[in-house]
């Protein structure tokens, strides 16, 4: 966990190191955004059935994502990442949050090519994954900025997270004391999504976080309780996240289970082969 301030951008820093569980992996939308250092082979990744597999090979950039992506993973993997609450990327973007939606880029394209050799450079030679997130939370300390209308941002993105999604979006900008327009586009600046579109990710989040896959699941009750209209509704959001109904998605998940019982990664992605 980072320290103060970046705690209140950042859920987690984290060392990852191993063989994946799986070459591919898909992982559906959540709300966070993404950075991470790579330090072993390049990885890939696809953001979308209708774009082209891209190579990192020295990290990568991932704003709130709206759509599912495929990572594929180095028989080794060894990196340091970030996780950032959907607001808390936009502090460290020379660009609007906007330009990267669903669109991943290299570390190199945000912070220029002779910052991220030094960085890796200082974590390759680090004495152990300890002092190598301390220097990836200094860079960040470092890096880190006064970004106009966060503020506004954070409260109301807090709001969403707190009520998992289901709150009136046009409640949130009369609150706020701006027209839903403006309230959007700060939005899209700084995070990269509509209000509307994560608040659709937080409420998709927390009812996937609610499936046991290991017991009976009662799809009705599960789709009312998250505030789903009908279960159609609740299908077609499934799909739309993932590619997959909810059954395919239980299936998919008691497999990672069944193959990787304990794993780290158990949980959000979900094999691709």
């Amino acid at each position: 966990m980072p320290r103060p301030p970046l705690d209140g951008l950042i859920d987690d820093l984290y060392y990852l190191e191993g063989a994946p569980p799986y070459a591919r992996l898909t992982l559906p939308p959540m709300p966070s955004a993404l950075l991470i250092v790579n330090l072993g082979a390049p990885f890939r990744i696809r953001a979308g059935t209708d774009i082209e597999t891209a190579e990192y090979a020295d990290g990568c950039v991932v704003t709130v994502p709206s759509r599912a992506f495929e990572f594929g993973y180095p028989p080794g993997t060894r990196s340091v990442g970030v996780h950032f609450k959907p607001w808390g990327l936009a502090p460290f973007l020379p660009m609007p949050a906007a330009e990267l939606c669903d669109r991943p880029v290299t570390v190199e394209q945000v912070w220029g090519r002779p910052a991220i050799a030094e960085l890796r450079d200082r974590l390759a030679t680090a004495a152990g994954p300890y002092e190598m997130l301390t220097l990836l939370e200094e860079e960040l300390m470092r890096r880190l900025c006064e970004t106009a209308g966060l503020g506004l941002v954070r409260h109301t993105s807090s709001v969403i997270a707190a009520t998992s999604g289901a709150v009136a979006i046009g409640d949130l900008s009369v609150a706020a004391g701006v027209s839903s327009t403006h309230l959007a586009q700060r939005f899209k600046k700084l995070i990269g999504v509509t209000p509307k579109r994560l608040a659709r990710t937080y409420r998709f989040t927390a009812t996937v976080f609610a499936i046991n896959p290991a017991g009976t699941i009662d799809w009705g009750d599960l789709a009312g309780g998250a505030g789903y209209f009908d279960q159609a509704h609740f299908g077609h959001e499934f799909r739309a996240f993932t590619g997959l109904t909810p059954t395919r998605y239980v299936e998919v998940r008691r497999r990672f289970l069944r193959e990787h019982p304990g794993h780290a990664l158990d949980g959000w992605p979900l094999p691709a082969d």
